[in-house]
């Protein structure tokens, strides 16, 4: 591990000014995600500034009727929140699916939207990855897919050598439910205080595989506000993958049935940034939820998807695959 220095700050406006003013220095939250990196020699900063303290960790009401969730609120805290379990349960349902107690018990609000990509390639620093390091190519295209992208990717890939080549997804069961739910990001950094709608967050890779988020070098997320549903809106969250416990998504499903005919989709494991279904959900807005009525609008969404060849048979099977999650979970939320 390269050596770094360590800035505990006496807040947020502190915290904000040491990372901005350092090029290569990053927020420590409950770092279940940066540890891991620093250990592989995945990131290398000069500076790491520890904000765990400092941003808030409760859970207030809004006067709309929504929540604010302070930066620092664990995973574990906002899952067994009674709030959260009774309006939003999507959300809970999600937290609770994301890692293991212990995980939990660290992992902060501000931090889990922020972790990086599981990709095997980006994790292991023997490869080329130009998400990790920008032109030194994909190593994912050609190679193990069953976890990558099939939104979101280019009809026609670039060569994998090419620096915007990124077919790796984001791996945060958190950010799929916050996504259906139109969740709002404070965020305060070095120009003053902003709010980012959580659906634009993340980014695409675009000429930059290395940038996750529209965020600026500096800006740190301190809460994220939760919106009111409408009176008798139904939510839930659904998880494929490999084996039970502990596993990242192969597709995931995060829905939200209003009473007046409209649904919000999100789905996990299956692009670049939790990837929210708009095309499904214009087909289904106003309509019955039946079966066939769903599997045409997962049809609209996924007609552009790009499934990716690999040396382990690729990943194409995602898309009946999600078909029959978003049929499953909608199936329940009308029972």
């Amino acid at each position: 591990m390269k050596p770094f220095a360590y800035a505990r700050p006496a807040d947020v406006a502190e915290a904000v000014r040491d990372v901005a003013a350092e090029p290569t220095a990053v927020f420590l939250g409950g770092g279940t995600n940066l540890v891991d990196h620093l250990k592989l020699g995945i990131v290398r900063p000069d500076l790491v500034v520890d904000v765990r303290t400092l941003t808030s960790r409760s859970i207030d009401d809004l006067q709309d009727g929504g929540l604010r969730v302070g930066a620092a609120v664990t995973n574990s805290e906002l899952a067994a929140d009674r709030r959260v379990r009774e309006r939003y349960p999507v959300l809970a349902q999600a937290l609770l699916a994301g890692a293991t107690g212990q995980l939990r018990n660290l992992a902060t609000t501000g931090g889990n939207p922020l972790q990086r990509t599981r990709c095997v390639y980006f994790q292991d620093a023997s490869t080329a990855c130009n998400k990790r390091e920008p032109g030194t190519g994909c190593s994912a295209v050609g190679g193990y897919t069953r976890y990558h992208a099939v939104l979101g990717v280019p009809a026609a890939l670039p060569d994998p050598t090419a620096p915007e080549t990124c077919i790796a997804t984001h791996p945060s069961d958190m950010a799929v439910a916050l996504a259906a739910l139109d969740a709002q990001v404070q965020v305060l950094g070095p120009a003053g205080a902003r709010t980012v709608p959580f659906v634009d967050l993340h980014r695409l890779p675009g000429e930059d595989p290395s940038r996750d988020t529209v965020l600026e070098h500096g800006e740190l997320i301190t809460a994220i506000d939760l919106p009111p549903l409408p009176a008798g809106a139904r939510s839930a969250y659904r998880k494929v993958r490999d084996r039970a416990s502990y596993a990242f998504a192969l597709v995931s499903v995060a829905a939200v049935a209003s009473g007046n005919g409209d649904v919000r989709l999100a789905l996990g494991g299956v692009a670049h940034k939790p990837w929210r279904a708009t095309r499904a959900e214009g087909v289904l807005r106003g309509g019955p939820l039946t079966e066939d009525t769903v599997r045409a609008a997962m049809a609209a969404e996924l007609a552009a998807a790009q499934p990716q060849p690999g040396v382990d048979s690729g990943n194409g099977f995602k898309i009946p695959l999600v078909t029959r999650t978003v049929v499953a979970t909608l199936r329940d939320l009308e029972a």
